[in-house]
């Protein structure tokens, strides 16, 4: 059972992450609790790291940038998520790729 992601009755998927940012390059990292670890190459400033996280989301999903938005978690490592446009089978594989 994946922790990490729950959906909605509306259809609508967050996700549970623990982000570490200025990794040497962008990539899924595992699970690290009930989150999934991404290590992001991007620095933790200005937003660059949430913006990067949202755009690597995104793409992992092959789905546009506005179906992917930060709902908790500007400041910290752990973040959630809500994404649109998508299945729960989709991101229960997207991980992995």
């Amino acid at each position: 059972m994946n922790e990490w992601f729950r959906l909605a009755a509306d259809g609508r998927i967050t996700l549970t992450l623990h982000i570490q940012p200025g990794a040497k390059q962008t990539a899924f990292a595992g699970l690290h609790g009930d989150a999934l670890k991404i290590r992001l190459a991007a620095p933790p400033v200005d937003g660059k790291a949430n913006e990067a996280l949202v755009k690597f989301v995104a793409d992992a999903l092959n789905l546009p940038r506005s179906a992917v938005t930060l709902k908790s978690g500007q400041t910290s490592r752990r973040k959630v998520l809500e994404v649109r446009g998508t299945t729960s089978d989709a991101v229960a594989c997207f991980a992995q790729a």
